[in-house]
């Protein structure tokens, strides 16, 4: 009874949690963006408009709420449910605390993670994380629209294509750490310290990782699935009000859930020197152990939205061959490396200099297609000679 109170508790307070960060992140991001295009962003509600979020939640309750003639209705009010869903539900066993710190005045009522001890917790995030994706298609199929359906046709190609290199960039953490368990994979880094953190010995897998869980998220510059200025909305053109409102809850909660598992698996979770350490005796240990792994989280975040106003929005062709041509192969080539590391018992930061040198290679081969590819086209452009720029010259005279 006990651990089912626990359990309970934890659900609301991350429930309640997600809702208010949701809120007010994206309150933070309109504020970014009107601070990197040199305007002044939401100021009328409330002081400095802290109370846009609120505003804005009441504009999503009390809109009308329309629903197209020609829909198929079940599956079109079925999406949104859905897709809000997947992403809340992988947040299940993700810790966002210091699992092993908690006090024991509050670990009768609360956890720092809803489902301790899975022992596959990566694949589980995985797993549940993609089902979202089958949201944005039925929202596509049901909505009757040729630019919703465009739109859950390119979340479809996009999901399955960066999942490969999303799953891989993972597996030398795995194989370093010996467990899947986020817990304990995080547990490990916090007893090596600073230098124990997976960034130094699996940079390359960081960066694949971060970069396939951006295009996961269908954001900028990966937000081919509801580019405007192709597809109107894309798989979202035709809802509003509280549907519309859920599939952004699911967006953003994609985000926050992708922020966590980058500083659990590569940033140390909780650790950080001086001041939050495995061997801090104070009482409110736990407490600063918190407010060092959300400080990173929302660093993570802010960063999200800075690149969302920084880098342009890809072709689909090169986000696909992003994936394919360059994403998959690094990530090969990084779990091979960490098998020889493994196999052949070297010092585990060899393979910073392997993922640099992983890197470069990568970059001169991207380099030298790129160059070639504008010699070619410029050699495809042929000036015309004056005889026939003279002739159109004679032709449009007559």
């Amino acid at each position: 009874m006990q651990d089912l109170i626990a359990t309970i508790v934890t659900i609301s307070v991350l429930l309640g949690g997600v809702l208010g960060a949701v809120s007010y992140l994206i309150y933070v991001e309109r504020k970014i963006s009107a601070f990197m295009q040199d305007r002044i962003g939401p100021n009328r509600v409330g002081p400095i408009g802290l109370f846009q979020p609120i505003a804005d939640g009441l504009k999503f309750i009390l809109k009308e709420d329309v629903i197209p003639a020609n829909v198929d209705k079940t599956l079109y009010l079925l999406a949104p449910c859905l897709s809000a869903l997947t992403t809340m539900l992988a947040l299940a066993v993700v810790p966002f605390g210091p699992v092993e710190s908690m006090p024991e005045i509050l670990r009768p009522w609360l956890r720092f993670i809803i489902s301790p001890n899975i022992d596959i917790g990566i694949l589980f995030v995985f797993a549940v994380g993609s089902l979202a994706v089958y949201g944005i298609i039925l929202g596509g199929w049901a909505s009757n629209n040729k630019y919703s359906m465009l739109g859950s046709l390119r979340a479809s190609a996009q999901v399955v294509s960066y999942e490969i290199p999303l799953g891989m960039s993972v597996v030398g953490i795995a194989l370093l750490a010996g467990t899947l368990n986020l817990e304990k994979i995080m547990a490990i880094q916090t007893d090596g310290g600073f230098w124990g953190w997976n960034v130094w010995t699996q940079p390359l897998a960081c960066l694949i990782f971060f970069t396939a869980a951006l295009a996961e998220s269908n954001r900028l510059p990966f937000d081919l699935v509801e580019c405007e200025q192709e597809l109107v909305g894309g798989f979202h053109t035709e809802y509003s009000a509280m549907k519309f409102a859920l599939f952004f809850l699911g967006e953003y909660t994609h985000v926050i859930t992708i922020s966590f598992l980058t500083v659990i698996l590569f940033f140390g979770g909780w650790q950080f020197p001086w001041i939050a350490d495995p061997a801090g005796s104070l009482s409110v240990a736990w407490l600063l152990k918190l407010g060092v792994l959300l400080t990173k989280v929302l660093l993570v975040i802010l960063f999200i939205m800075l690149i969302r106003w920084t880098i342009p929005r890809f072709r689909f062709d090169q986000l696909m061959g992003l994936a394919w041509k360059v994403l998959i192969p690094l990530a090969t080539a990084n779990v091979v490396a960490v098998m020889f590391v493994l196999q052949f018992g070297w010092n585990r930061y060899w393979l910073f200099a392997i993922s640099a040198a992983l890197f470069s290679i990568a970059g001169l081969i991207s380099v030298s297609a790129t160059h070639a590819e504008l010699t070619h086209g410029r050699r495809r452009i042929r000036p015309r000679a004056a005889s026939e720029t003279s002739g159109h010259g004679h032709a449009h005279a007559h």
